[in-house]
């Protein structure tokens, strides 16, 4: 299963970015092959619809599953269209930690999608 999470930097240690939308990249992680890869999130400076391009990003890169603290409701209705269950973090926990928690099945279906962030514009 390919898995994206946002993180703060390009590295396994990193801590999981706290925004979806505005993350600078977001780790692809295959669970069966253990492959990653990192990609910008071309979206984090974007003035509007930041969370809607992230999540278009996911899709792109076919992931299954999204591990993220929030998520707005814009974001989420792509993610939710293209069947990609997002699943809520464990604040301040590491990339392995969170992957490590996803595989032992230790994450719950995010469910509190927030409205978002709106007009607030990149950073």
């Amino acid at each position: 299963m390919r898995i994206a999470i946002p993180v703060d930097k390009q590295n396994l240690e990193a801590s999981v970015n706290q925004t979806f939308g505005r993350t600078p990249y977001f780790l692809i992680y295959d669970t069966e092959t253990k492959e990653n890869v990192f990609i910008d999130n071309s979206a984090a400076a974007s003035q509007g619809g930041a969370g809607i391009k992230a999540a278009q990003s996911i899709v792109d890169n076919k992931a299954e599953a999204v591990l993220t603290p929030l998520c707005g409701e814009n974001a989420a209705e792509v993610l939710n269209a293209a069947g990609i269950k997002i699943y809520k973090t464990v604040r301040d926990a590491s990339v392995m930690d969170t992957i490590n928690a996803f595989m032992e099945g230790k994450l719950a279906i995010l469910e509190d999608i927030h409205p978002g962030f709106h007009g607030q514009g990149g950073k």
